[in-house]
């Protein structure tokens, strides 16, 4: 487990980097072959991570229940977006690893609801949704990839 706590740590940290040195423009840019942004794909993975690893295991996240609606699954980019949000979706890239780390080393996570994603993977404990995580945190920093080609390159 450690090690998957290991690249979870590494991936916000990446996410992070993305988000604090990405101009504003080019952070709320949705490009026409798109349906969302890259602030919108970071702040989805943190939602996502919380609602896999602690709501699927009857548990409250730890992350802002306003951040939560908005940025989860089904959900899309709004016009306004808040100073405040970013610095929260920020402090949850930063703080997220290790609470999960901590919290798994601690034993809370005793039950979990079996979950089947939208890739058809059945997560049915925990450990299941820290791995599927990892998956998901990589699929999406795909999207920022070729979200920040398409915004970069000349038209």
């Amino acid at each position: 487990m450690e090690k998957l706590f290991d690249i979870t740590e590494k991936l916000h940290e990446i996410y992070h980097k993305v988000l604090l040195n990405t101009p504003e423009d080019q952070l709320f840019a949705i490009p026409s072959s798109h349906n969302n942004n890259l602030f919108w794909n970071i702040a989805h993975v943190v939602v996502t991570e919380q609602l896999l690893i602690y709501k699927l295991s009857g548990l409250t996240p730890r992350l802002d229940g306003d951040l939560i609606k908005k940025y989860s699954k089904g959900t899309f980019p709004e016009k306004s977006v808040t100073k405040g949000e970013i610095e929260k979706v920020a402090d949850g890239l930063l703080n997220a690893p290790g609470w999960i780390r901590d919290d798994y080393k601690k034993g809370i996570f005793k039950e979990f609801n079996p979950y089947t994603t939208s890739a058809q993977v059945t997560l049915n404990k925990v450990e299941d949704a820290i791995s599927f995580n990892l998956v998901h945190l990589g699929i999406h920093y795909g999207t920022i990839r070729s979200i920040q080609k398409l915004i970069s390159s000349p038209a």
